[in-house]
């Protein structure tokens, strides 16, 4: 019973995937930061930043999968659930875009460093499939999504778990903050590459968080409370998989 929910619930997934590589030709704004956008020595700086926690991130996931082989398709919906949700794309800052991340889901389950490889194969398939992001930028938009979302997803989660609040808020919260966290790393990025000409970084950085936070505060919203909802499905049909993770295990 918990596989064919845990099955029905990534078809569902990778049909919305489907509806939106589809329909993403028509128009084809950057996810995250476009493809070129940024100066040669920010791109290979953000490369170099992201690298390490990619490592860690696929020793900790063969670490698991070896350990647990049945938490491959929880794994690969947590990928699919983030996939989708980055895929809701609304133009915000020129050469840039505001959109849900969905990281926080497998940062909870697999922890931050797992999610960085997930969130990095995401930003990659969308740079290749559908022409979102690119390839020079790929390391600065995993760096603000795939790193530093999944980080503080799972911080807050703990931190929920330490001061006694209830399972959903901590999973709303850590969903929540982890979009919120990824546009405020997004806003230094694009800050640092390109500083105003009066009030430098500190201006620059007001500008791009402004703009974004106008459409990514209801989006972070939204992306807390559908990732309670996914929660909710997993602990009521897959609580034996659920019980191999102890992150989630400890704070049930």
């Amino acid at each position: 019973m918990s596989k064919k929910s845990l099955w029905a619930l990534l078809i569902m997934v990778l049909g919305f995937t489907s509806y939106f590589w589809l329909n993403s030709y028509e128009e084809a704004y950057a996810m995250h930061i476009m493809e070129g956008f940024l100066p040669f020595g920010w791109a290979v700086f953000w490369w170099a930043v992201t690298l390490p926690f990619i490592i860690v991130g696929l020793r900790s996931i063969r670490k698991r999968l070896k350990e647990n082989p049945e938490l491959k398709t929880m794994l690969g919906l947590s990928g699919a659930f983030a996939f989708v949700l980055s895929a809701l794309k609304i133009p915000s800052v020129t050469g840039s875009c505001s959109h849900p991340t969905g990281v926080g889901l497998g940062a909870i389950l697999f922890g931050p460093t797992a999610m960085s490889v997930l969130g990095t194969i995401v930003l990659l398939f969308q740079s290749l499939l559908l022409a979102h992001g690119g390839l020079t930028t790929l390391g600065a938009n995993a760096f603000s999504m795939a790193v530093v979302g999944p980080l503080l997803s799972y911080a807050i989660f703990k931190f929920g778990k330490k001061m006694k609040l209830s399972f959903a808020v901590s999973v709303f919260l850590a969903a929540m903050l982890g979009d919120l966290g990824t546009y405020i790393v997004t806003s230094v990025q694009l800050a640092l590459a390109f500083p105003a000409e009066v009030g430098g970084f500190v201006a620059s950085f007001i500008k791009f968080g402004s703009i974004f936070g106008i459409t990514q505060i209801p989006l972070a919203i939204s992306e807390g409370l559908l990732t309670v909802i996914v929660m909710n499905l997993l602990l009521k049909y897959n609580m034996p998989e659920l019980n191999h993770l102890p992150s989630v295990k400890e704070a049930i």
